[in-house]
This record gives structure tokens, sequence and C-alpha cells, in this order.
């Protein structure tokens, strides 16, 4: 497959408040380097008790960040939890590297497109997709609820002269939009459907989002295909990922998204589906949103 796919096609959805199309073009990119990091840098198990005594005041619910925060050490280890994000990350990155680069009108050949931007990744986790960030560029700051995750993104970062400037923060996007930080791009990737309030975390992502700056959400659709391969595939049959991991009624549909972002002065000019090929162990960018999907929008002046 060529750097730059071919491939141009276009997806329609149904937004109640406002009926536009949506262009699905998308960039391939490298795999990411999948280093694991030993379990000893961190505490073995965490105690809920110290867990919601030491935890950021967050939008997500203190069983999600138990969840996570339990898992922690095998954010860099590609055949555990988080393979499923590994497998996904380039896929994720080539719809991230497209739009940035059509609105910011970058270069999308170089080496460095995100050469000046300012990028918060929200919900970071251990900074899979914060590093490839920085190495394309940008000025990168992740951010997350979960301590743990933020150990194990820096001691990662440090290995490589390239993102050992990421700044690393246990915080949560709520705290930054009280300290009037604000970015040229915000991303929140498959973070969404583990906060209490979707409405109330996507103003706060507005408010970090500079004026015609790139909002970037990816989640997963609330239809019976997305519990049928989301849950009860990927968690009790493949186990892909630790049951419990997600819940079926917290996921939000495309046209729910969408006007959510609206109401947040959030304007969704692209969307695109996640496809997994179970042949190739790959995934692609599709039409199809029925299960996975990523949205671009751009903050509207108010």
């Amino acid at each position: 497959m060529s750097s730059i796919s071919k491939a141009a096609r276009q997806l329609r959805i149904l937004n109640r408040c406002k009926n536009s199309l949506l262009n699905v073009r998308f960039f391939s990119d490298s795999t990411l380097p999948r280093q694991p990091i030993s379990s000893a840098a961190t505490d073995s198990s965490p105690n809920p008790d110290q867990l919601k005594k030491n935890a950021v005041p967050s939008s997500l619910k203190h069983p999600e960040l138990a969840k996570f925060s339990a898992i922690a050490d095998t954010w860099w280890d590609s055949e555990g939890p988080f393979k499923p994000l590994h497998v996904m990350n380039p896929t994720r990155l080539a719809f991230i590297r497209s739009t940035l680069c059509r609105h910011f009108r970058k270069d999308p050949y170089c080496a460095r497109p995100f050469e000046g931007l300012n990028i918060v990744d929200v919900g970071c986790g251990g900074g899979i997709l914060s590093e490839p960030l920085a190495r394309m560029g940008a000025t990168v700051t992740g951010i997350d609820a979960v301590e743990k995750n933020i150990k194990i993104a820096r001691l990662h970062a440090d290995l490589d002269p390239e993102t050992s400037n990421i700044e690393y923060c246990c915080t949560t996007a709520e705290k930054l939009v009280e300290e009037q930080r604000n970015f040229d791009v915000v991303i929140a990737l498959e973070v969404i459907e583990h906060v209490a309030d979707p409405a109330e975390f996507c103003k706060s992502l507005a408010a970090l989002t500079v004026t015609d700056g790139a909002t970037v959400i990816s989640t997963i659709n609330r239809s019976m295909r997305a519990y049928a391969t989301a849950i009860v595939a990927a968690e009790y049959i493949l186990n892909w990922l630790p049951k419990g991991t997600h819940q079926w009624s917290s996921f939000l549909t495309p046209e729910e998204l969408v006007l959510i972002l609206q109401r947040a002065s959030i304007d969704v000019k692209e969307m695109a589906g996640f496809v997994y090929n179970p042949l190739r162990g790959r995934w692609s960018l599709s039409t199809d949103i029925s299960v996975n999907f990523i949205t671009f929008g751009t903050k509207n002046s108010q």
C-alpha cells in the first residue's frame, strides 16, 4: 500500500440538526515500536481506597479508573490487554494525520507534518498515541486520571530523545479548563465511552480547543453489531480485552456524538469507521461506522 491511499470515499450520516456530507480520506502510517515496560516500575496492584484518595477529580467513574489502573503495567506489552489498541494505532494515526494535515495545511509527505501544532492527548494511557504524535513534530501534552498510566508513559517516553519532551500530567480535561489551557488539537480516543457525562466531557474538550482548532474523538457505536463484536467476541470469546472493559449502554451512536459535539460548538467535518480483517490481522478505515468509528471536528467561533 502506498504512503497515501488513493481511496477517497464518501459517507453520509444523519445529523438531526445538520445534514452534512462527511468525507473519508486517509493516509497509511508506519507501525509503532512496541516495547514492554517492566511491571517492577509500578506498584503491583491498586488499592481501591487509596485510588479514590489519590485520584484526580475526573469525569471518569471510579470503577473505570480502578479498572485501568489494574492493567496499567501492560500498556507497552503488544500481546497484553491493550493489544487491540496497538494493532489499531496505525489506522487511528492515519486518520489523524490525514485530517490534521488537510485542516492545518501541512505537508503530509514530510517526516514531521505536525511541526508547530500543540496537541493534547486526553486519556493518554501509557502514551501509545502521544509518542508517534511527538515523532511527527507536535508539541504533545498527555493527560490521564490514572497515576500509574502517567508513570508508565513517562518511563517509556524517556527511552527515546524524540519523545522525552512530552509533557505528561496526572490530571483531567476539566482541570486543564480551570487552568485556562488551550490547544490547536484536542484528541480523546476510546475515552468518551468511559465517562459519566459525555455531553459535559465534550464541553471540556471544546473549551480546550482554540477557535478553528481541531477535535478528534473515537469510540464504539451503540449497535447490536458492536455488542456482538466489541463485547461478546472481544471480551468473552477471543479474550482480546479483560471482561467488563466496556458497557454497551455507555456507547454513543454517531448521530448522538455529532449532536453532542455540535452543542459544544464543535462541527464534525469528517467521520470514518474502523474495520478489522481477521485474516490479515489488521484494521483499515472504512465507511462502515456500525462498530468502531472516529470523528474529526473543528471549533467554531460560537
